[in-house]
């Protein structure tokens, strides 16, 4: 899913459902294929998150039976087949929910490293 960074700052490990919000949160910007999903990720994170294929595609296929993304096939950047992921609006709502329990959990998580 996620690995260390390559200066060795730091690990993270994604918590159970964070990769489908940042999926989520980056498809709002319109259909993006499998690999710039996993670059546009690492770009926002400062390349902290490497998202491997084996964490991608099981992640995409499993949002887009639940219905919150789609699927077609196009061409991509450089003439190449590929599908595209689109947010849907049951995709939208997800997102918000899940930014909402993202925000709470980490006003949690925050009062406990303040008070420890």
């Amino acid at each position: 899913m996620a690995k260390e960074p390559q200066d060795g700052t730091g690990t993270i490990g994604l918590l159970q459902g964070t990769l489908d919000l940042l999926v989520l949160r980056v498809l709002v910007a319109g259909p993006l294929h499998g690999y710039a999903i996993s670059r546009r990720l690492a770009e926002l994170s400062d390349e902290w998150f490497s998202v491997d294929e084996g964490s991608l595609y099981p992640c995409l296929y499993r949002m887009e039976k639940k219905g919150w993304i789609a699927s077609e096939i196009g061409r991509s950047e450089n003439n190449r087949r590929a599908r595209f992921y689109s947010l849907t609006r049951p995709g939208t709502d997800r997102l918000e929910t899940e930014q909402e329990s993202w925000r709470r959990f980490q006003s949690a998580v925050g009062r406990v490293l303040r008070r420890a």
